[in-house]
Formats: C-alpha cells, sequence, structure tokens
C-alpha cells in the first residue's frame, strides 16, 4: 500500500469506476520497553477485543474479562510464540535505527468500543480513539509522532458515515500533532453486518537515539505519576459491554454517580482516548523522565511492569488518586473483583511516568491534574496497598 487510500470493491462488476483521489492521499468518499541486542526493537501488545458469549452464569457470580470472552493469558502466550520468531518485541512500539534517530511504529484498533458506536451512532469520535491507541504508545519512548494511517472496512460503504469516521482521525492527528498521510478503504460485501465496520491505525514518530525513553536507568525509589484518562479510554469494552447488558440500561439513560453530575451511560462509555502526546513531550523536555507506561488491555497490573528492568517491580497505593464514577459503576454492577478491575480497566489513570525523585515534586506541581501513586520497588509485578 502506497500513501494513497485505495477503495477495494470485493466482488464488484470489473467497470465499477475508482474514485477520484483527493489531497493528503485519500480517495474522494467520504513486554518490556528497552532496546535488544538487535539493531531494531519490535512492538507487540496483547490486545484481544471478543463479543463471544462466554461461559457460565454471569448473574450468579462476579464477571470478569474471560468470562466475557476476552483470554488475556492467550494473548500473553501468543506474544511469547511470536518472539522466538521476531525476537524483540514486547515494547509499546517497535523501534527502528535511522541515522541519529529511532523510527517508532505502533499499531492498533478501538477493540469492542465500535460495538457501542454502532448502537449509539457516534462515529465522529471513535476516530480520536484509534489515533489516540497508536500515538500514546510511540510517545512512551519520547518519540513524537510523524503521521499516521488508518485501515477502514466494511461490507457496504456508507459515504456519509465513513467521512465522520475519518474526520475523528483527521481531529485526533490535530490533537497529536502528526498528519493523516494515507489509509485504506475496504469494501466487502457479506463480511461485516449492514452498518458496521472496523478500523486499525498505525502511527510512525522519532526519537533522537540519545534521548529515546528506555526504562533502563529506572532505580528502586523513583516515583510514579498518573495522568488522568477521560473514563474506559479503548479497553475493556467486552466486559463492560456485559456490564451495561446486565444492568438493564440503555446508552441514553443517566449514568448512576452520587457526584451530582448527569451523565448518560453512553456519554461516560464512549467518552474519546485522551491524546498524551504533547503533555507528555512538554514534561519529557524538562528531564527527570525515565520511563513510560501507557494503559491500555491489562491495566496497571499488566503494562506498569513493561518498563521495568529486571528485578524490579512497583507498589501502587490505591486511593491515592480519583476514580471516575463510571469504573465505580461497572464494578458494582458486575461484582467484578478489585484485581480483576485493576488488570482490565485503566480505573482512572490513563498514562504513567517513571520520574525521578530529585524530579517528582516540580513535576508534580506543574501538572494539573496529576497524581502521586506510587514508587518503584525492589521485586517484579504490581503491589497494591
Amino acid at each position: 500500500m502506497g500513501a494513497d487510500r485505495l477503495l477495494h470493491l470485493v466482488r464488484a462488476p470489473a467497470t465499477s469506476p475508482a474514485p477520484a483521489a483527493r489531497p493528503g492521499g485519500h480517495t474522494q468518499p467520504h513486554n518490556y520497553v528497552r532496546l535488544p541486542q538487535s539493531t531494531a526493537a519490535g512492538m507487540r501488545r496483547v490486545a484481544v477485543s471478543c463479543s463471544g458469549s462466554g461461559s457460565g452464569s454471569a448473574d450468579e457470580e462476579g464477571m470478569t474479562y474471560k468470562g466475557a470472552g476476552v483470554d488475556i493469558d492467550a494473548g500473553t502466550e501468543l506474544v511469547r510464540r511470536i518472539r522466538k520468531m521476531a525476537p524483540g518485541i514486547g515494547g509499546f512500539g517497535g523501534l527502528f535505527p535511522h541515522g541519529d534517530e529511532y523510527l517508532v511504529a505502533g499499531t492498533d484498533g478501538v477493540g469492542t468500543k465500535l460495538k457501542l458506536a454502532f448502537e449509539a451512532g457516534i462515529h465522529d469520535t471513535i476516530g480520536i480513539d484509534l489515533v489516540a491507541m497508536s500515538v500514546n504508545d510511540i510517545v512512551t519512548s519520547g518519540a513524537k509522532p510523524l503521521f499516521f494511517l488508518d485501515y477502514f472496512a466494511t461490507s457496504r460503504l456508507d459515504v456519509d458515515l465513513a467521512e465522520k469516521v475519518i474526520k475523528g482521525i483527521v481531529d485526533g492527528c490535530q490533537q497529536s500533532n502528526c498528519i493523516l498521510l494515507g489509509g485504506e478503504t475496504a469494501e466487502m460485501p457479506d463480511f461485516y453486518k449492514e452498518g458496521e465496520y472496523d478500523l486499525s491505525g498505525f502511527a510512525v514518530g522519532a526519537v533522537k537515539k540519545d534521548k529515546v525513553i528506555d526504562g533502563k536507568n529506572i532505580v528502586e525509589g523513583d516515583v510514579l505519576i498518573g495522568l488522568p484518562s477521560s473514563g474506559v479510554h479503548s479497553n475493556g469494552f467486552s466486559l463492560a459491554r456485559r456490564v451495561l447488558e446486565r444492568s438493564g440500561l440503555s446508552l441514553t439513560d443517566p449514568l448512576p454517580r452520587n457526584d451530582g453530575v448527569t451523565t448518560t451511560v453512553g456519554e461516560a462509555l464512549m467518552a474519546p482516548t485522551v491524546i498524551y502526546v504533547k503533555q507528555v513531550l512538554e514534561i519529557i523536555s524538562k528531564g527527570g523522565v525515565k520511563g513510560l507506561a501507557h494503559i491500555t488491555g491489562g491495566g496497571f497490573t499488566d503494562n506498569i511492569p513493561r518498563v521495568f528492568p529486571k528485578g524490579l517491580g512497583a507498589k501502587i497505593v490505591t486511593g491515592s488518586w480519583e476514580v471516575p464514577p463510571v469504573f465505580k459503576w461497572l464494578q458494582q454492577v458486575g461484582k467484578i473483583e478489585d484485581a480483576e478491575m485493576l488488570r482490565t480497566f485503566n480505573m482512572g489513570v490513563g498514562m504513567v511516568l517513571v520520574i525521578s525523585k530529585d524530579a517528582a515534586d516540580r513535576i508534580l506541581a506543574e501538572l494539573s491534574p496529576a497524581y502521586r501513586i506510587g514508587e518503584v520497588i525492589q521485586g517484579e509485578g504490581v503491589h497494591y496497598v
């Protein structure tokens, strides 16, 4: 695929006209972040989306991500096997040497959040989610996003709907200070349900080799600072949708909360993923940042350890940040255990920074809001206190 957006007309008549190209390349409708010994470092994240039926009676016991159809452990095993074929993968972004820089690449989708977008008829912000999932990954290496590519697939192309989706992607790119370089539209009859589509995104950025954030210098006692999320972001929706089904509420019903704010369930769940690029790059420029973890699928439990050298772990002080009402509602209705919540959702913190002790107070004073959520400790994994 070149920089053009290609429109695949699967099973369409051979004489179907190809849409004219528009400026910008699109057609008209519309598990460790440190450098390995090899010359390039790859990325591979467990990002499983499933709408299967799961097993057991969810109404009789606490819900789990696996019960909703997503097996994080199976995904982790797949990554382990892929590492045998492609050593060096496992970071949030893949690093490729290019002169005095690394090109940093990332790819992702938005999972079954799309199911709620279809139901709610909200298509103009899902593109922001798509961009966020990739650019937030590559910025963890200190990379400035350069360009973004998208893939939009559907059974029958609805030009007006697709335009709304692409508009969201453009908005996300603007928030990231990168450009939408191109993409692909695939029209595949009979493959998707009527009115539904799937999305994938690909981001590439760059960072000077002597400025890369790789976690190598993290030591015991370094401080963990959390940046707030807007809500669920784009992970955990297979479980969130099951909770919504159990609750009996619709997306237009008010979200149960006791803080005096009125929000519908749909607004809370569909809130666009925060794009942290500008904020994080500014923080990095002032010094003291040793590592960054984008809190996506796997939550705190699986993502924070990915940035640590061997032998180090995290102590997280629960209650040290504000948990948004949507997570409290999900946990209460789904009877979800604390450990399951912390391994499935971001719980109100979408990005975690590992900061040197001497820089922590300064960074916290400059950031608002931000949370001091814990510290680096001896041992491995994440320990909650």
